[in-house]
């Protein structure tokens, strides 16, 4: 396969926060949307396959990476990260794409098809949720608790926890135990990916990241479900400890018409588990919904239409 050439910038937005981003390809627009406290990397399979014949689109999200904080810190919001992602469409002179959402992001596109349901061609959900996931993740209830416990120590001894935070999220010991809440599938991923995953996060403000979850936890995306429509593809992992798949099933029965996967052995990560299963279906879903260039639509295999008799007056009326 082809190494498709990357061209990067950044865009201020519509609060002075300039938004980091990369564009490969050419072609129908396609966006990729990761998830909370995670990168780029985590697309890698399908900007690599879907930029031979689309112009694929990743950016970082404000306080991620190589996008900073904004300097107001009440706008680390949902809404703003949508209106960040407007505004790379302007400035990239797109009016419509496919958008894509893991995990988190998939709250993003909800949020963002509220907003702006004009710029929206199709959707594809990875994994994701439209409400709070914490309830019910990894199969119990305390995370909730364990989160309020861990943000009100912040508020104390923010240097310490942060510490705690790298700590605990580049030990050793992080990755097999990722693996066996469904957060990855180590026989399937390569630790490579995972690796980079956790340096990223590592490399996170923290208070960065509790805004954000906080966000995750309040929003609630489910009143919109029943107002799109575009078509959708839902993609669930069966071994998903983290976003269990009832929360695409739900979506699935919530969004007309919507597609729903589920694949054996998928972890959190799906798209990274299984990457040629996934990016087939998603690109199987595109061409029924003739989001494909000209030179790729596939011929259409209806027969023609017989043309219809003129019916006159007197037959109508013996009828």
């Amino acid at each position: 396969m082809t190494e498709i050439a990357k061209k990067t910038g950044t865009f201020v937005s519509f609060d002075g926060t300039p938004i980091y981003y990369e564009v490969r390809g050419e072609g129908r627009p396609v966006f990729l949307c990761y998830g909370i406290a995670c990168l780029i990397n985590h697309w890698t399979h399908q900007i690599r396959y879907f930029s031979e014949n689309y112009q694929t689109i990743v950016f970082d999200y404000r306080g991620h990476h190589k996008t900073p904080a904004p300097t107001n810190r009440e706008n680390l919001t949902l809404d703003a990260i949508c209106r960040d992602m407007q505004g790379l469409m302007e400035h990239l002179g797109i009016e419509k794409a496919s958008f894509w959402g893991h995990s988190y992001g998939v709250q993003i596109l909800l949020r963002f098809y509220d907003m702006f349901p004009q710029s929206v061609s199709n959707l594809v959900f990875i994994n994701g949720f439209a409400s709070n996931p914490i309830k019910g993740m990894f199969g119990v209830n305390v995370v909730d608790h364990v989160f309020k416990l861990f943000k009100e120590g912040y508020r104390t001894i923010p240097t310490t926890l942060s510490s705690i935070w790298k700590f605990a999220v580049t030990n050793p010991l992080a990755i097999p135990l990722s693996s066996l809440a469904g957060g990855f599938n180590l026989s399937l991923t390569s630790l490579k990916d995972i690796e980079v995953y956790a340096r990223g996060v590592a490399a996170m403000d923290l208070d960065v990241f509790i805004k954000l979850f906080d966000q995750m936890m309040t929003y609630d995306g489910t009143q919109v479900l029943d107002r799109i429509e575009v078509p959708v593809l839902i993609i669930s992992g069966s071994k998903d400890g983290v976003t269990p798949r009832s929360h695409q099933e739900k979506m699935h029965r919530q969004i007309r018409g919507s597609q729903y996967l589920r694949v054996p052995y998928g972890s959190h990560c799906t798209q990274l588990d299984l990457p040629d299963f996934v990016n087939l279906r998603i690109e199987k879903f595109l061409a029924e919904n003739h989001y494909v260039s000209d030179s790729e639509a596939p011929p259409s295999t209806e027969a023609p239409k017989k043309k219809q008799k003129r019916r006159t007056r007197g037959s109508e009326a013996a009828k």
